[in-house]
């Protein structure tokens, strides 16, 4: 058995490694993270990927080079990967990797055509996306949980819930995903113009807008954050309420995790900050919000990707009965 590290990977082979292709695959992850500006995220979705895929291939044929990879070969991967039970939306991310891999190989004039031509994505079923209704958000930012009168409030009046507090209300109106919240820098808050700049995926820019009740609620958090901490990390708007470092984003998904559950907020099994995506980007349409506009917001490249928010929910079926009906 060998045992190798590459990249903070141990990749465990009953077989010699094929040098070459995990080396080409160091190179294209290198393009993707420096030139493309892709993610950390990403970068090791894909890395992850192409060891998987190099893995089997090695297994399976030996030693084959860039040029012997053939469609067979990686619909065989494929329907391995689909017999163990895997998801067609993680098999469909594998294809988008091999195909932005090849497509690299054939810029680096290495292969003269993509292997991938001939591979077909399996079918994905779309799930409608989960929200928090309006009644929830309500509670939130009333600070009245509507699961007990013992304990009406749902964040505490000190730095700690200040903070919580904010993270929900910047999740909520602004629709960002929670990388792009633990890296928010405060020059990025234009309390002139009520707007926001958020650095999003591949580095692009998007501003969005945001209520005057938010910019004030956000100064008085940075005042708060100078008076209540004597170090904190510089530059940084969000920082953990007890050490004043930036904050991690394992403590925001058990924080928002944690108020959603205690509080009741909603019966949605999966409570996480993306649902606040989710809700930002659901109530707006729910209100008659342009879907192209919705895209520019949310920081989409495609517009399909925004198109699931165009479900309707029951309480907007029975408001269009009401009033358009003549028996209501």
């Amino acid at each position: 058995m060998i045992v190798r590290l590459f990249n903070n990977f141990t990749i465990i082979n009953l077989f010699a490694l094929n040098e070459a292709l995990y080396s080409l695959a160091e190179r294209f992850i290198s393009y993707i993270q420096l030139e493309k500006r892709y993610s950390e995220h990403t970068c090791t979705a894909y890395r992850n990927d192409l060891l998987q895929f190099f893995d089997y291939t090695t297994a399976a044929y030996g030693n084959v080079t860039i040029g012997d990879i053939t469609h067979v070969m990686v619909r065989s991967w494929l329907a391995g990967l689909m017999e163990d039970a895997m998801t067609a939306k993680s098999v469909n991310r594998k294809i988008s990797t091999l195909k932005s891999f090849f497509k690299f190989c054939i810029r680096q004039e290495l292969l003269k055509q993509t292997p991938m031509a001939k591979v077909v994505a399996p079918k994905i079923s779309r799930r409608l996306p989960g929200f928090i209704d309006e009644k929830g958000m309500k509670a939130l930012e009333d600070n009245r949980s509507p699961a007990s009168v013992t304990t009406p409030f749902i964040f505490s009046d000190d730095f700690e819930g200040e903070t919580h507090r904010l993270i929900f209300e910047i999740f909520y109106q602004t629709g960002i995903r929670l990388s792009e919240l633990i890296t928010l820098q405060e020059f990025r808050v234009d309390k002139g113009n009520l707007s926001i700049k958020v650095m999003g995926k591949g580095g692009k820019e998007r501003i969005i807008p945001v209520s005057s009740r938010l910019c004030a609620q956000i100064t008085a958090y940075m005042e708060q954050k100078r008076r209540e901490l004597e170090e904190f990390e510089p530059g940084v708007l969000l920082v953990h309420p007890h050490s004043g470092q930036r904050l991690y984003p394992k403590y925001v998904y058990l924080m928002v995790r944690k108020y959603l559950t205690e509080h009741e907020i909603t019966t949605y099994k999966k409570k996480s900050p993306h649902l606040l995506r989710h809700t930002f980007a659901t109530h707006l349409t729910n209100n008659g919000a342009d879907l192209k506009a919705v895209k520019d917001l949310l920081g989409h490249a495609s517009l399909t990707s925004t198109q699931i928010y165009t479900h309707t929910t029951i309480e907007q079926l029975k408001k269009v009965y009401q009033q358009a009906h003549p028996k209501a």
